[in-house]
């Protein structure tokens, strides 16, 4: 598998804050990966043509569709284990939930980029293997 090329790696960002997905797309070009951002669960499932992820980062709260709804939906592709989940609203019961559908790891939108950046390289590196 080529995921070691950085042009390689494709991480989508599904979140209804469009400012938290412009943020987010610049940290990972910067960090050499490839963002395609999505403002719902709905519109992510809907886009037919994207890439194969290497990670998604994914919000809990979502209009429509909730996060969790969609790491459910995503369990039967085998995907969820690639799923790192952000909150800006930390429940401990959303978080135990999502741990246990097998998400690779849950932080909260004020924690810091460089955090969530080793989050997403630790999801890739497992992948990889």
């Amino acid at each position: 598998m080529e995921t070691e090329k950085p042009g390689n790696i494709y991480v989508a960002v599904i979140d209804d804050d469009p400012d938290l997905c412009r943020s987010f797309a610049r940290l990972l070009r910067a960090a050499g990966m490839q963002p395609v951002t999505y403002p719902s669960a709905e519109a992510f499932l809907a886009d037919t043509k994207h890439p194969q992820f290497d990670c998604l980062v994914l919000d809990l709260q979502l209009p429509g569709m909730s996060g969790l709804e969609l790491q459910k939906q995503l369990a039967a592709t085998r995907t969820a284990g690639l799923i790192i989940f952000i909150t800006a609203h930390d429940d401990p019961q959303a978080r135990e939930q999502a741990y246990a559908a097998g998400c690779a790891g849950y932080f909260r939108k004020t924690d810091p980029g460089s955090e969530v950046l080793q989050g997403i390289r630790q999801v890739i590196s497992q992948n990889a293997e």
